[in-house]
C-alpha cells in the first residue's frame, strides 16, 4: 500500500506526477468490480484532474505549497465544501442549501495542495458504529468480501477507500469511535485527535461535546501528517518512533477485555507479547472510571441529547426519510431532561479528573479497538441484532471521546485472519507523544 510519505517522495524525485496519482485513484474508484460505487457518494473526477495538473505545474516551478501537494485525498460526506449541500450520508439533506464556505479542515487540506477526489459514504448522520447505509449502499469490509461484512462506521466509505487503495488517506469524524472502528474492521489506521486541536466548524454535527475530525490512512505516518495539517501545524512530518525502553503501557483488566471474540483475544495477546519483547513495560491494572460509564450514559448520553436538539426541526419536516434505526437513536434524546443533561456534564468533568490522575504514571493505555470482528451485513437486518452489535462495536472506543482523549487504532492481525485493531489511548493534548508510540508499535507488530 502506498503511503503519503512514499507518494511525496515520488513527487519530489519525479518518478510520479500528481496527475498519475489522481488517475490511479479515479481508476480504482471506477473499477466496476470494486467498492468505489459504495465507498463514494460523489466523485470529483474533472476538478481533481485540473488541480493535479496545477500542482504538477507548481512543483516544476518550485512553488508547490507543501511536500504533499498533489496527493489524492477523500472527504467524509459531512464536511462542508463551498457551494455544495452537505448531505451527511442522508437523502433528507440531498437538496439542502449549499454550504456558504469550505470547512476549515477542508480549506487547510487545499492550502497544503492535497487533491480531493470525492466525498465518501457514511452511516446516516454519523449515528452508528456499523457503517450500514440503506440510502447509498453499504461498502463491504475487505475481509470476507464475498460474504459481505460490515466496514464499521460511521466513516465507512473513508475506511474502504483507503483499504482498497483508492486514496492513501481520507477524512472521517469520531464521536464515539467513527474513525477507529472502521479502521479496525478494514485493517488500516484510524486516528481520533484531542477534539479541541482540530476545528469542527463546517462539519455537520452529531454531538458538539464529543465530535472530532480525524484521518484514516494507510499508516501511522499518513494519519500523523494529515492530522498536523488539520490542526494547522507547520511542516507536518512523519513521527519518529518512541524509545521502547522508556514506555509504560497500561492494559485495562476491566471492561475493555470483557467478552472478546477469540480472534480478537488471540491477535491482541500476540501483539502484547511482541511489544513487551521489544522493550515496553506492560502493566495490567484496573480503571474504575470505565465501569461507571455505562450507567452515566444510560439515557443516551451527549450524542442523543445534542443530536435531537439539532435534528428536531428537520425530523418534524422530513422524519419519514430517515433510516428508522438512526431516527430511533436520535429520538432517545427527547427523553433526556435539562437536569439530566447538567448531571451528565458534571459527571463527565468528575470522571475526566479522576481518570487523568489514574493514568498519569503511564505513557498510554493499550486495548483492542473492538471486542468483535466484522459481522455479516445480512445478519444486521434484524433490529435487535443491529443494536447489540452496534453497542459492542462502540464499547471500547466511546470512552476515549467521553474522557477527552486522543486515540489511535492500528491493525494487529496476521494476513488471512479477520481484521483486528489495536488501540492506543494517550493523554489529553498528548497527540504528538501518542503518534510516536504508535509509530513504534506499528513497526514492532509489523516485524512480528
Amino acid at each position: 500500500m502506498r503511503t503519503i510519505a512514499e507518494q511525496a517522495k515520488g513527487l519530489a524525485n519525479g518518478t510520479v506526477t500528481s496527475r498519475m496519482l489522481v488517475e490511479q485513484s479515479l481508476e480504482r474508484i471506477g473499477d466496476p468490480n470494486g467498492e468505489g460505487s459504495r465507498a463514494f457518494v460523489k466523485v470529483y473526477a474533472d476538478p481533481a484532474r485540473v488541480m493535479a495538473d496545477a500542482m504538477d505545474s507548481l512543483r516544476r516551478s518550485g512553488w508547490a505549497p507543501s511536500l504533499y501537494a498533489g496527493i489524492p485525498i477523500a472527504l467524509k460526506d459531512l464536511i462542508d465544501i463551498g457551494n455544495e449541500p452537505t448531505p451527511g450520508g442522508s437523502r433528507v439533506l440531498a437538496d439542502a442549501s449549499p454550504a456558504q464556505d469550505h470547512a476549515p479542515v477542508f480549506r487547510r487540506l487545499l492550502q497544503a495542495g492535497f487533491v480531493p477526489v470525492g466525498r465518501t459514504n457514511m452511516t446516516e448522520f454519523a449515528f452508528s458504529g456499523l457503517g450500514i447505509n440503506p440510502h447509498y449502499g453499504t461498502p463491504r469490509s475487505p475481509w470476507d468480501r464475498a460474504t459481505g461484512r460490515i466496514p464499521g462506521g460511521s466513516s465507512s466509505g473513508s475506511a474502504v477507500a483507503v483499504a482498497d487503495e483508492m486514496v492513501p488517506v481520507a477524512l472521517g469524524t469520531d464521536t464515539g469511535g467513527s474513525c477507529r472502528i472502521p479502521a479496525a474492521f478494514c485493517g488500516i489506521v484510524g486516528y481520533k485527535p484531542t477534539a479541541r486541536r482540530v476545528p469542527i466548524k463546517g462539519v455537520l454535527p452529531l454531538s458538539s461535546s464529543l465530535d472530532s475530525v480525524g484521518p484514516l490512512g494507510a499508516s501511522v505516518s499518513c494519519c500523523a501528517i494529515v492530522d498536523a495539517v488539520l490542526a494547522g501545524e507547520e511542516e507536518p512530518r512523519p513521527p519518529a518512533p518512541a524509545d521502547a525502553n522508556t514506555l509504560r503501557l497500561a492494559v485495562p483488566e476491566n471492561f475493555m477485555l470483557d467478552g472478546l471474540e477469540p480472534q480478537v483475544a488471540s491477535a491482541f495477546e500476540r501483539a502484547l507479547t511482541a511489544l513487551a519483547g521489544a522493550g515496553a513495560r506492560i502493566v495490567r491494572t484496573r480503571f474504575p472510571e470505565f465501569d461507571e460509564l455505562p450507567a452515566v450514559n444510560a439515557a443516551g448520553g451527549f450524542a442523543a441529547a445534542e443530536a435531537f436538539a439539532w435534528h428536531r426541526p428537520l425530523m418534524a419536516e422530513k422524519g419519514g426519510g430517515y433510516d428508522p434505526r438512526i431516527r430511533a437513536r436520535i429520538e432517545r434524546g427527547q427523553r433526556i431532561s435539562a437536569a439530566e443533561y447538567v448531571e451528565l456534564v458534571q459527571a463527565r468533568a468528575r470522571l475526566i479528573a479522576s481518570f487523568n490522575a489514574r493514568t498519569a504514571p503511564f505513557d498510554a493505555l493499550i486495548m483492542p479497538t473492538c471486542p468483535i470482528v466484522p459481522a455479516r451485513i445480512a445478519d444486521l437486518e434484524d433490529e435487535r441484532e443491529y443494536g447489540r452489535v452496534n453497542q459492542l462495536a462502540l464499547r471500547n472506543t466511546a470512552p476515549g471521546n467521553f474522557l477527552d482523549r486522543c486515540a489511535i487504532s492500528l491493525p494487529c492481525h496476521r494476513a488471512g485472519e479477520p481484521p483486528v485493531g489495536l488501540m492506543l489511548m494517550g493523554e489529553t493534548m498528548g497527540d504528538a507523544r501518542l503518534f510516536a508510540i504508535a509509530a513504534w508499535a506499528e513497526r514492532t507488530i509489523g516485524s512480528h
